[in-house]
């Protein structure tokens, strides 16, 4: 597409960005709709962060994705700062207006669209739900499941004084279950999250078996390389639903999307696979 020059601008900070998937899910979008507009990958140094950001706004840039190491020292240049990024303690989602600089983070949002959309006679009020880990990610995937309504929040962790932070920044719902009893809290959950790297390609295997797995629960994989782990494997095979990770990538990139280009995006089946061919 010819870019004129009214063309809405976009992209992703990174330190590096190469990795990034957001141009490749962005541009599809672009293309579909027929938009007059351009996301692009963008490395920044961390000490470059500051006049970064504020020169791509000042150049007209309607906003950007943030990917790491940027995330949480973002936060300190926007002018305002949505609830749920304060909660998440990190920001990956700016948008650029008149009044300033907003950020927000849209992880909690991809991952409960995507849960919706994967499982949608999941019930968050019918059990207890087991996160492993305590980084980021899980701290998006905890902040949308208790907004939804979870009434108990398992957290289990490699490092027990991470979870036990990340449990007290939560408040009473969540609890603090030993790695090494990782398997016996399984029995009477609606939703296993696994938020580690384990699992993924190059990284140790996540030691799990889910022989007390209810058959009614959901396992959702945050990891989606490879996109079947073998903790999706081993939930299909005791029969319950098994959820990958992609959806949450596609799902939390449609917020920004929207707000810098004017229009709602569709997470569709065609999508997933033009992203997956990057993967």
């Amino acid at each position: 597409m010819i870019l004129s020059g009214r063309a809405a601008l976009a992209g992703v900070i990174g330190w590096p960005v190469g990795h990034s998937r957001s141009p490749r899910l962005h541009g599809f979008w672009l293309d579909r709709y027929g938009i007059d507009g351009a996301y692009l990958p963008l490395p920044v140094a961390p000490e470059d962060l500051e006049s970064a950001v504020y020169g791509l706004r000042a150049a007209g840039f309607r906003g950007l994705n943030v990917t790491i190491p940027h995330k949480e020292n973002v936060m300190a240049l926007c002018d305002r700062v949505d609830d749920t990024a304060r909660r998440i303690g990190a920001v990956n989602t700016l948008v650029f207006d008149a009044a300033g600089i907003h950020g927000s983070n849209t992880d909690a949002f991809g991952f409960f669209e995507d849960l919706k959309a994967a499982a949608p006679d999941y019930d968050p009020t019918a059990g207890p739900a087991l996160l492993l880990g305590a980084g980021g990610a899980a701290r998006a995937v905890a902040v949308a499941l208790l907004d939804a309504g979870l009434a108990e929040l398992r957290i289990c962790n490699r490092s027990q004084d991470r979870a036990a932070r990340l449990a007290d920044d939560l408040g009473p719902k969540a609890a603090v279950i030993p790695w090494s009893q990782r398997g016996e809290a399984l029995g009477d959950l609606g939703l296993l999250v696994n938020s580690t790297s384990l699992g993924m390609t190059g990284q140790p295997p996540l030691e799990l078996g889910l022989d007390n797995l209810a058959e009614r629960a959901v396992v959702y994989d945050l990891v989606y390389s490879p996109l079947e782990t073998a903790l999706l494997a081993a939930a299909r095979a005791r029969g319950a639903r098994a959820v990958d990770g992609l959806g949450m990538l596609l799902h939390q990139a449609r917020p920004g999307f929207a707000a810098w280009f004017g229009v709602e995006p569709a997470v569709t089946a065609e999508l997933r696979d033009f992203v997956l061919q990057d993967t």
